[in-house]
């Protein structure tokens, strides 16, 4: 068993969709990156990586490349997965965590689950997202960024 733990944040700017977990939110603001800034996925998808240590998604699709502008995310994160599995380990479960004070992500937590499940070949058990706010500290909580971290359990095929 190996583990791993992928951290991403990304500033909010008006006129972005906002995306997360592959989830489309009506929201005044999205992340700005060069993606579709999707920071749950990048999370999950460094978590997956840094397990298998096999490098991190900046460096397997970087922003200074034209053909990940706008990029789907959760395609990303699904090459990722069969790269881990191609590296000789399976996914065995994510826990990730997103920081952001609004708006509140209750309603679409298990959508995201699905969706990030869907991509990495694993089952929505395996699969666990928390939505927090931080009480209007730093850039999360004046509604500058958003953040989230995850942590993998892979295991050995």
């Amino acid at each position: 068993m190996r583990a791993g733990f992928g951290f991403d944040a990304h500033r909010l700017e008006a006129g972005r969709k906002f995306v997360l977990g592959g989830v489309h939110i009506e929201n005044d603001r999205g992340a700005a990156g060069h993606s579709d800034a999707d920071v749950l996925a990048h999370a999950v998808s460094d978590a997956i990586l840094g397990a298998a240590a096999i490098g991190d998604l900046g460096g397997r699709f970087p922003a200074t490349d034209a053909r990940w502008k706008d990029a789907d995310s959760l395609d990303l994160l699904a090459q990722c997965a069969a790269d881990v599995q191609r590296a000789g380990y399976s996914i065995q479960n994510v826990d990730a965590t997103i920081v952001l004070e609004s708006p509140r992500l209750a309603p679409f937590v298990d959508r995201m689950r699905e969706n990030l499940a869907r991509s990495l070949g694993i089952s929505t058990g395996q699969v666990s997202v928390k939505a927090k706010s931080s009480e209007g500290l730093g850039y999360t909580g004046d509604g500058t960024g958003i953040a989230a971290s995850a942590v993998a359990l892979i295991e050995t095929l």
